[in-house]
């Protein structure tokens, strides 16, 4: 028997806190794939140090992360911007340092659940993918590191085609939807109005079900969506693509009403 090559999962902040079914649903999909799927101690990629200014503490979180992770054949991460900022700013930060060609070599091996699924493994989509029974118009948002620094447009299309889902395209789904990290705190009305346009941009297409690859960036537009009404449901593409349709929607009680 082949020995299955191993996968090791980071999770992210957002799927960890806040939406724990985007890591099983993540694990599932790789299992399906024919990974061996391992899920060891972590915590943050240093994302949110890296944009405040704060390069060395940003050093020790990466570092943590490699040193735990390079073990693995591959690292999956079902976000585009905690993938982006490993496999892209990690070499950036460890510039000069005699660990720079460890830290490349590691980053090269760091993959988006979807780009992983649709490229690398080598395996029939329509064998891991079991969201055949949805019934929801579906619209995609494009996260902005996934879409800028990933190259993340088609895979989670050519997924989500190939469980059976037709995904309804939105005007300017390649436009940020207002979140931004920081951005959103620091600039609370832009990002308020830049979540509006992507909201009236889903609702114009005649979508119920808003899907991404970035829970941060759907906590921020299902949040806005509760406050002004909108009858808009939002999952993480994992979620969707294993069949996860049982865990409420991102931002919803148990039994589907929306939390006030």
């Amino acid at each position: 028997m082949a020995v299955r090559q191993r996968v090791g999962l980071f999770a992210s902040c957002p799927v960890d806190l806040m939406r724990p079914s985007v890591g099983f649903a993540s694990a599932t999909l790789l299992q399906r794939a024919g990974f061996a799927v391992e899920v060891p101690p972590q915590s943050c990629c240093g994302q949110v140090n890296f944009n405040s200014g704060m390069p060395e503490q940003t050093r020790q979180l990466a570092w943590q992360l490699i040193t735990t992770f390079e073990a693995y054949d591959y690292t999956v991460v079902p976000a585009g911007s905690c993938g982006g900022m490993i496999r892209h700013h990690y070499p950036e930060l460890f510039k000069g340092d005699p660990r720079l060609p460890r830290v490349r070599e590691f980053c090269e091996r760091v993959y988006e659940l979807t780009t992983f699924l649709a490229e690398v493994a080598n395996v029939s989509l329509e064998d891991i993918t079991s969201a055949s029974a949805l019934t929801d118009v579906v619209t995609y948002h494009d996260s902005c590191a996934g879409l800028r620094e990933m190259g993340i447009k088609a895979q989670p299309r050519e997924l989500l085609q190939s469980s059976g889902v037709t995904v309804t395209e939105m005007a300017e789904t390649d436009v940020c939807c207002g979140f931004g990290g920081a951005f959103c705190v620091k600039f609370s009305d832009v990002s308020g109005r830049m979540a509006d346009n992507k909201l009236d941009n889903a609702c114009a297409a005649g979508a119920n079900l808003v899907v991404g690859g970035d829970v941060s960036c759907l906590l921020h537009l299902a949040g806005r969506a509760q406050r002004r009404g909108l009858p808009l449901q939002f999952r993480h593409v994992a979620e969707v693509l294993a069949g996860d349709f049982g865990t409420p929607a991102i931002g919803e009680a148990e039994g589907g009403s929306h939390e006030s």
